[in-house]
C-alpha cells in the first residue's frame, strides 16, 4: 500500500466515525415534562441528586397489583416518583435516568450541554442497539413489527409479575430478532415506544 491509498483509506475511516457514532445516539423525549433516559446514559455530564425507589418499596411502586404492565407504565411511575420526591425533599433536578433495573436516578446537569443536550448513548443488548421511549439520532427504516396481540402479551410477560425494565426489553429484543430471523431481514437496533409494540430497524446511508 502506497502513502496515496493510505491517506485516503484513513480519510474514509475519518468519514465514517460520526456515522457509526451517532448510530448508538438517541434524542431523549420529556415524560410527564421531565427529560428521561431508559436504558441510555446522557452525554452530557451530570451529577446525581437522589435516588428513585428501591428494593421492596419499588416493587410495589412498579407492579401496582398489576401482572401486565408495560414498559412505559413503569418508565412514567418513576417519573412520578421522582417528581413527587423532589417535591417532599424540596429538592431541584432536570432529568431521570432508569438503568434498568428496578432502580433510577434523579439527575441534575453541570453546564448548558451544547450539543449533548438531550442527547444519550444507547444501551445494546443481545448484540442490538435498543432505544426505549427515545429516538435514533440516525435516520432508519422500519424492517419488522412486532405488535401487540395475544401471542405478543404473552411472550412479553411470560407470567411474570415484577420483570425491571430491562428484563421486559430482553423479551422485545428476542421476538424482534426471531422474527427478523425468520424474515431473512438484517436489523441494527430495536426501537421502542409504548405499550406491547416494538420495532426491527435499519439504519439508513
Amino acid at each position: 500500500m502506497n502513502v496515496k491509498q493510505l491517506v485516503a483509506g484513513l480519510f474514509c475511516a475519518f468519514l465514517t466515525l460520526p456515522s457509526a457514532f451517532a448510530q448508538n445516539q438517541a434524542r431523549v423525549e420529556k415524560i410527564q415534562g421531565v427529560e428521561t433516559y431508559v436504558l441510555c446514559e446522557p452525554l452530557q455530564a451530570y451529577e446525581t441528586v437522589f435516588e428513585v425507589a428501591t428494593g421492596a418499596k419499588a416493587a410495589s411502586l412498579l407492579t401496582g397489583g398489576v401482572v401486565n404492565e408495560g414498559v412505559s407504565d413503569k418508565v412514567s411511575q418513576f417519573v412520578r416518583r421522582a417528581t413527587k420526591d423532589a417535591k417532599s425533599k424540596n429538592q431541584e433536578f432536570d432529568a431521570v435516568v432508569i438503568s434498568g433495573s428496578k432502580t433510577a436516578i434523579a439527575i441534575k446537569f453541570k453546564g448548558n450541554g451544547g450539543n449533548d443536550k438531550g442527547l444519550a448513548k444507547v444501551r445494546k443488548i443481545d448484540g442490538l442497539a435498543v432505544y426505549v421511549m427515545n429516538e435514533p439520532v440516525k435516520d432508519y427504516e422500519t424492517v419488522v413489527d412486532a405488535s401487540g396481540g395475544v401471542k405478543a402479551k404473552s411472550y412479553f410477560t411470560s407470567g411474570l409479575v415484577n420483570n425491571s425494565i430491562e428484563e421486559d426489553m430482553e423479551q422485545f429484543v428476542r421476538r424482534v430478532k426471531k422474527e427478523a430471523e425468520e424474515a431473512k431481514k438484517p436489523i441494527d437496533a430495536v426501537v421502542y415506544s409504548s405499550g406491547k409494540r416494538a420495532i426491527g430497524v435499519k439504519f439508513k446511508g
